[in-house]
């Protein structure tokens, strides 16, 4: 077969991949469907729980075996991703209605993660049999092919309540996220009741029945006035607080204390150890002194954080202090995008709840029909019974005079009696009346004895009247929206009764917490950090003190403001700043903290080349030089930055900066690893923008590379080593930058 080369522009070619790719991320990975609430992992996860059987009421199953299932026929992504999502699925401190039973370490509230999947078990509650996976029996959804078309599996599930309000949602796709807090079970199914009774309901109408959102930690929402236009909208930002109560002492013997008892939504997991590390760091830092002990007394009975305060202490400043320093008062960021119609829009609350109306219309009517048809055929198979009741010795007069099954029922669906022996002529007369249909005829020949028993036959005729009862109920729901929409209430009234529970997030408008900070006096300090990366702060009478221990102790030392800022140079090319607020202020003894816990600096690898204070650097130019020989001046001006983290400069491939420092001097020199040496004026040096790679500062051979670099004046002497020889840098001749060098 021969090729065929289509000419395309790569650019439309490349924007056209990436939108496919961004639709397919979107579509089939991060973002949920409106009808159901969830994404596809989630949605394979619980379909194939419900294949292998795992009810509630069957035992626990491992969760391996749970998520090889998923894996190999419906979600082929990898297996890790699958068990993130069941252990989600599985943690009522993460949803507002777990829908899978766990069974060992799923994980806690304080970021622990799950035991790994061989070790755990896990099975369906009993809430998701019966409201997400029934009637699946029942057509009510459609079904499509899986990945290698070996299996089926539900486009979406037959939730019977808005799972995307209920459960919340998270996702970062291509462009876009999801954000949507979790709700009150009873609240919501009251929304959507309100919404069916009246079409033309208002925002603000449905949040008198469900008034906001309903975390499962609890805490208290404080923005209540900005909450109809964010349901309005499907966008906007939730203000959360974490419920604490001041516990003031009843004995002199005791202290005052704060006691947290429920957090906000955003502090679940990790947050909480920082939490409490911010508490320790602000009281370290002495902005919130007055607390003297920290407690975590959290268990599975639910979350304890307790503060002991100092005698004296103003316990209502301190909390408003927590409130205000830590992520006890956070925000939730809301966006209410879905996949809607076959494509990702973002909803206001009401579109949501009509949205769920319309699928569970959809939904019911699939089942009904499909229910009406069974009854339908029921029916006939049961008229077909009790019609061949009546003529029963006719019937086994037929099937003993028929020398084949297939010729009794031939006679019984046409009456066609050749071949059919008869023991009189009127047998054979009313056997050729007989019209029983196919279905009919099939249930008479497969018939027990038993069941023409004098009270089988009346329960037979029981059943039928109640098949007519039956089909007469569903075909009243099928002709009518008004009873299809009742009986959707009805079956909201029962998840209601059977699992609704009470609202546990507290709603109201609260003003910010107001924190008024101590006026940090201005002071001499001393900057040390030793060769393990342990920093501290100390002021300069207990530096001149213990002078000369800490010297030996530290390699760096700087002198400085305890209000400034130390800026970090290293030789990947990042520019790193530490405030000296944030540096424990200690005795000359004490060990401080390590520096990967202030900024973003990582001692193991990253190479620092210079450590200074913004005050000493302020108004200079850095000198910087690579191993390729790349060197250029960078005001410190283009390195005032309120970020914690930038690049210091752009780099060549495989290149690095071997030296850099603030220049104040006339000459420079350079020296590679070959003995070449070259030394020239520095004002030769050109002023660059901190993302430039710089000029050549001399020209290098294969293989060779700037070794060091010194910095020296005209009329100053300095000998350095070279190799083995000692040179006399200020005899070297003075050249041009990029000249020839000497050779040594």
């Amino acid at each position: 077969m021969a090729e065929t080369i289509i000419s395309t522009e790569f650019s439309s070619e490349m924007q056209q991949a990436y939108i496919n790719y961004s639709m397919s991320v979107i579509m089939s990975r991060a973002v949920p469907d409106i009808r159901d609430g969830l994404k596809p992992v989630q949605r394979r996860v619980l379909y194939a729980m419900n294949e292998l059987g795992l009810n509630a009421e069957k035992p626990h199953r491992k969760s391996a075996r749970i998520v090889g299932d998923a894996m190999g026929k419906y979600h082929p992504h990898g297996d890790s991703s699958i068990y993130e999502a069941l252990v989600v699925l599985s943690q009522d401190f993460k949803k507002g209605m777990a829908l899978v039973d766990g069974h060992g370490n799923f994980g806690s509230i304080e970021g622990d993660g799950a035991a790994a999947m061989r070790y755990t078990e896990a099975r369906l509650k009993k809430f998701t049999q019966e409201v997400y996976l029934a009637d699946l029996d029942k057509n009510v959804v459609d079904f499509v092919p899986n990945f290698d078309e070996t299996e089926k599996e539900p486009e979406v599930l037959p939730v019977r309540v808005p799972n995307f309000l209920v459960n919340g949602a998270e996702g970062i796709a291509v462009g876009m996220t999801t954000s949507v807090p979790t709700h009150n079970l009873g609240e919501v199914i009251d929304a959507v009741k309100l919404c069916i009774d009246q079409p033309d309901v208002t925002v603000e109408e449905l949040m008198k029945v469900m008034p906001g959102p309903d975390f499962p930690t609890g805490g208290i929402v404080t923005n209540k006035a900005e909450l109809a236009q964010i349901y309005a909208t499907g966008k906007g930002r939730i203000k959360l607080r974490g419920k604490a109560e001041i516990q003031y002492a009843s004995k002199r013997s005791e202290k005052d204390r704060i006691v947290i008892t429920e957090i906000p939504y955003t502090m679940v997991g990790a947050n909480i150890g920082r939490f409490l590390s911010d508490v320790a760091n602000l009281v370290e830092s002495k902005k919130i002194p007055d607390i003297s002990d920290i407690l975590n007394q959290s268990s599975k009975d639910g979350i304890k954080i307790v503060l002991e305060l100092r005698k004296g202490a103003d316990a209502e400043k301190v909390l408003q202090g927590v409130l205000k320093k830590t992520k006890m008062e956070d925000t939730f960021g809301v966006n209410m995008l879905a996949i809607a119609n076959g494509k990702p829009e973002v909803l206001g609350l009401k579109q949501i709840l009509e949205h769920h109306i319309q699928f569970q219309e959809e939904v019911n009517t699939r089942k009904y029909r499909t229910l009406l048809e069974r009854e339908t055929k029921k029916k006939e198979i049961q008229e077909g019974l009790i019609q061949a009741v009546d003529c029963i010795d006719l019937i086994i007069e037929i099937i003993r005079g028929s020398q084949t099954i297939k010729k009794a029922k031939e006679c019984l669906i046409t009456g066609n009696t050749d071949s059919i022996r008869f023991q009189s002529k009127k047998s054979q007369e009313r056997a050729r009346k007989l019209c029983f249909t196919e279905a009919q005829a099939t249930a008479i020949l497969e018939l027990r004895l038993s069941k023409l028993i004098g009270l089988e036959i009346l329960t037979l005729q029981e059943e039928y009247q109640k098949t007519l009862n039956r089909i007469t109920s569903y075909e009243k729901i099928l002709s009518s929206r008004d009873a299809l929409r009742k009986v959707i209430k009805s079956d909201l009234d029962k998840i209601k009764k059977a699992y609704a529970f009470p609202r546990r997030t507290k709603i109201t408008n609260t003003k910010e917490a107001v924190f008024e900070e101590r006026p940090v006096t201005e002071m001499d300090v001393v900057f040390a950090m030793n060769r393990f990366g342990y920093v501290k702060m100390m002021e300069r009478s207990v530096f001149e003190k213990n002078a000369e221990l800490i010297q030996e102790e530290s390699k760096v030392l700087i002198p400085c403001k305890n209000l400034s800022k130390i800026c970090i140079f290293t030789q990947e090319g990042l520019m790193h700043q530490l405030k000296m607020q944030d540096v424990p202020l200690c005795k000359g003894k004490d060990k401080g903290v390590p520096i990967e816990n202030l900024c973003n600096y990582k001692m193991e690898t990253e190479n620092y080349l210079f450590i200074g204070a913004v005050e000493q650097i302020k108004g200079k130019q850095l000198l910087f030089v690579t191993a390729k020989g790349a060197i250029k001046r960078v005001d410190f001006s283009e390195f005032e930055t309120i970020k914690r983290t930038i690049l210091s400069t752009k780099l060549a491939d495989n290149d690095k900066i071997i030296f850099l420092a603030p220049l104040d001097s006339n000459l420079i020199v350079l020296v590679t690893n070959q003995r070449r040496v070259l030394k020239f004026q520095s004002e030769e040096v050109t002023v660059l923008k901190k993302a430039s790679v710089g000029v050549r500062g001399m020209k290098l051979e294969q293989n060779e590379e700037i070794q060091a670099v010194y910095c020296l004046n005209h009329d100053e002497k300095r000998t350095v080593l070279i190799g083995r020889k000692k040179v006399d840098l200020s005899k070297l001749p003075l050249k041009r930058r990029d000249g020839k060098p000497e050779k040594l």
